[in-house]
């Protein structure tokens, strides 16, 4: 009888031992837990921001780009009969339209949580800035060539992907979401 109690006592103290290290363990990792989410939150929230931030940048081209593209797509039509190509009025609506884009871009500010990137971004800004009001001049020729603009506009197109790699998201493509 004496040995069962022994082997009781012993049972009790063991499943409370247990118990009471286990409890330990759990609480450590989770106070680890909050440490490392604290440090991963700026993280995240410069992420969404970058996010934020080209979504709303490709928002404002779009809102002002209807006339640009449409005279491009006249344009580039090929095989086009006279009554398809851009007017008169479809080129000085285009070129409004490339000028009020560059006015825009110009004057976007960049937010206070990306500020780790605000040299990057701006000079981002001023390319595409650049990109539209070449096209903008360019449309004042009489045979507009937007290859320059557009070179400029991938190169800024590029720098943008770089800020996003560097905060280990996928490069997003402007071009992709305005044209």
């Amino acid at each position: 009888m004496e040995k069962f109690l022994l082997s009781i006592a012993a049972l009790t103290m063991t499943i409370g031992l247990a118990a009471c290290s286990s409890s330990d363990e759990a609480k450590t990792p989770e106070k680890e837990k909050k440490n490392t989410e604290e440090a991963v939150a700026p993280k995240t929230e410069v992420k969404k921001e970058l996010v934020k931030f080209y979504t709303e940048l490709g928002k404002k081209i779009n809102a002002k780009d209807v006339s640009l593209d449409t005279y491009v797509a006249k344009a580039s039509k090929e095989d086009a009969k006279p009554e398809d190509l851009p007017t008169v009025e479809d080129k000085a609506d285009a070129i409004a339209a490339a000028a009020a884009i560059a006015a825009e871009l110009n004057s976007i500010q960049i937010p206070a949580k990306l500020k780790d990137h605000q040299a990057e971004l701006e000079a981002v800004l001023k390319e595409f800035a650049a990109s539209y009001q070449a096209k903008a001049d360019e449309l004042k020729k009489e045979a507009p060539n937007f290859e320059a603009a557009d070179a400029t506009f991938e190169k800024a197109d590029e720098a943008l992907g770089k800020v996003f790699e560097s905060e280990k998201l996928l490069p997003p493509s402007l071009g992709n979401q305005v044209n």
